[in-house]
């Protein structure tokens, strides 16, 4: 591995002619260009820092912190707390954040897991007894503790340079003094109103302030939130002027002092959630006492002179391995990126993938993960002759003896967990962030929003509900991501880091759910086979299959299924119909939210790119 990104090049080993490619995307027309294609966007080229995140104040807030000397890991921090008040629907401090960093000096990537366990007092049996079958998607029970703020004081500390008040400042004065309201708050509140005024009562005093909706564009303040930070920071500086020190007093002040309090205190109280009953929470403050962030190695795949690094298996990050162990055997180059035959081998291997995720995949401090059977081309060479002509409509997990689990197949045809729980769908964020020494980081923080869980009193923000992803249901008690105290769930969250030649060269993720790891390698296969610039790779028209067990409450399933957005090409949509898949049409700019940077190291530059579907992503470099 090396550390200056001037030496080795990291440029595709190959391009097509973009008509080739841009000329089939229905909607956009067969407009062609000499020597590049049309984006709505530029990709962003620089060397001095490029940041680029789901919200645009976010990456400025990034950008300014690079401006002020600090490096991209002092960046993603500012990021990263900047999106807890300008995404509150979609993160926030009481949240989650896995973290993957390539750090230039040590010339190492690591991953800083910002997912915190389950409560010692989270058994199957508290659940089966209370007769709970599935976590609940909303309230306090599936609350765990709350990685995030630890995650980020963790790379702040051990990477970065600048001090807590530095990464703080900018969120305070946005809580303080207001920020604009995104579109979908607006949605969300108000289908959420009822249960807020009616249920969740301390949401409703920050979200729903004197009983009115915030309208989309309006400033919206969170006080709560500002005087939260702003107690913190005092107590963090008390201790005097040494950074780390103030960091080590920060985290303990959170997990230990008047947050970790407070939260202690509300987790008594019963609540509303989606299973239709009352329930106290299990979380304590003793829980969040004992919790220390953890630092680990990644899980490798090398793939056409590339080294993807992922997060262990407490996250489904994994799946974006197995699926390039599998298409590592078919000629994607032969195909064209939008022809059906791309989508159909993407697709079917991607069911593959996820079908082992859900027989053996959970934390690996509690259950062992046979990885080097699963990258195995032994392995894939097998399963690999699963892929046929036609779609497939089961779940087909792999093999290996003394490994995995039961499997939960079904459709809501076949069972119904009660509630509705369209009002806590939603999505979540990501950020990347390269500079010019060469480190590089990336990020998908999550959980922790206002849809899933009522807000704390005095803190000004709810906990996260990542529990709902462990299995209770009977039958399932011995699966690797069954619940367990001290456990950490199967996460969804799931960033990437690529290297070329042992040097950094692609940060990248989505918001998305279980289709992350789908998003994430549509656009690392474009870059990869097709010569895409990060632009193009991300706006060029995607596709995902929900054909496996959601994450989420209730885990449901819909077999067969295929979803395109709508700018793919009429005959191709029509031929995966033929294929026998079960087709979803979505708007033509209606998924992924991935963002991406990069370095190309044979001409000195950053690069950076963000999706225009979800309007407020944004990268910024110079």
């Amino acid at each position: 591995m090396g550390g200056a990104m001037s030496d080795q090049p990291t440029k595709p080993e190959k391009s097509r002619d973009d008509a080739k490619f841009l000329g089939a995307a229905q909607g956009m027309g067969s407009l062609e260009l000499k020597g590049e294609s049309f984006t709505t966007r530029p990709e962003i080229r620089g060397r001095f820092g490029v940041v680029t995140s789901t919200h645009w104040i976010a990456t400025a807030a990034g950008m300014n912190l690079l401006e002020q000397g600090g490096n991209a890991f002092d960046a993603a921090c500012a990021v990263a707390f900047t999106n807890q008040v300008v995404e509150p629907h979609l993160n926030g401090p009481g949240g989650e954040a896995p973290i993957i960093l390539f750090d230039a000096k040590s010339e190492q990537v690591k991953v800083i897991c910002g997912h915190g366990p389950a409560p010692q007092a989270a058994t199957i049996e508290h659940f089966q007894s209370a007769g709970v079958s599935v976590v609940p998607g909303s309230g306090l029970l599936p609350g765990c503790v709350p990685g995030a703020f630890g995650a980020w004081m963790t790379l702040l500390r051990e990477y970065g340079t600048k001090s807590v008040r530095d990464v703080l400042s900018r969120p305070i004065e946005l809580a303080r003094n207001g920020y604009p309201t995104l579109p979908r708050i607006e949605v969300l509140l108000t289908m959420l109103k009822e249960l807020f005024e009616n249920e969740w009562t301390t949401s409703a005093e920050i979200y729903l302030k004197n009983g009115n909706i915030p309208k989309t564009g309006s400033l919206f303040c969170n006080p709560l939130l500002a005087d939260m930070y702003e107690r913190l920071l005092r107590e963090a500086e008390s201790v005097g002027g040494d950074r780390d020190k103030q960091i080590e007093k920060a985290i303990d002040v959170f997990y230990q002092g008047f947050i970790a309090e407070e939260i202690d205190k509300f987790y008594r109280t019963e609540v509303l959630d989606t299973t239709g009953q009352r329930h106290k929470g299990l979380l304590t403050g003793q829980d969040m006492a004992e919790w220390r962030t953890p630092i680990e190695d990644p899980l490798t795949y090398d793939y056409h002179g590339y080294t993807v690094c992922k997060s262990q298996s407490w996250s489904q990050a994994p799946v974006f391995l197995q699926q390039l162990a599998l298409l590592k055997g078919f000629d994607l180059d032969a195909m064209e990126p939008n022809s059906p035959d791309f989508l159909h081998t993407v697709t079917e291997c991607s069911k593959l993938a996820l079908a082992d995720r859900e027989r053996f995949y959970g934390d690996p401090d509690f259950v062992d993960v046979p990885f080097d059977v699963l990258l195995s081309d032994k392995y894939n060479d097998e399963r690999r002759k699963l892929v046929g002509s036609s779609a497939s409509y089961e779940l087909r997990p792999g093999t290996v003896d003394g490994y995995g689990g039961p499997t939960f197949f079904k459709t809501l045809d076949d069972v119904d967990f009660g509630l509705d729980t369209s009002s806590h769908k939603g999505d979540t964020c990501h950020l990347d962030v390269a500079d010019r020494h060469g480190n590089m980081v990336s990020s998908t923080p999550s959980g922790g929003w206002f849809r899933s869980s009522p807000c704390v009193p005095g803190l000004g923000f709810p906990v996260g509900t990542r529990g709902e992803m462990f299995w209770v249901m009977e039958g399932m008690e011995d699966h690797p991501n069954a619940l367990r105290p001290g456990k950490r769930s199967r996460t969804s969250l799931t960033p990437t880091i690529a290297l070329k030649d042992g040097k950094p060269s692609l940060a990248f993720g989505s918001p998305g759910g279980d289709r992350q790891d789908q998003w994430s390698l549509l656009f690392f296969l474009r870059r990869v086979h097709y010569g895409m610039n990060l632009q193009q790779a991300i706006e060029y028209p995607n596709f995902s299959t929900k054909h496996a067990p959601s994450s989420f409450y209730p885990r449901l399933s819909q077999p067969g299924n295929l979803t395109i957005e709508s700018r793919m090409p009429e005959e191709t949509i029509k031929e995966m119909e033929k294929r026998g898949h079960n087709i979803k049409i979505t708007g033509p700019w209606s998924q992924s939210r991935g963002v991406a940077a990069g370095i190309d190291h044979d001409e000195g530059l950053l690069l950076a790119s963000a999706s225009p579907r979800s309007i407020q992503s944004y990268a910024i470099g110079w």
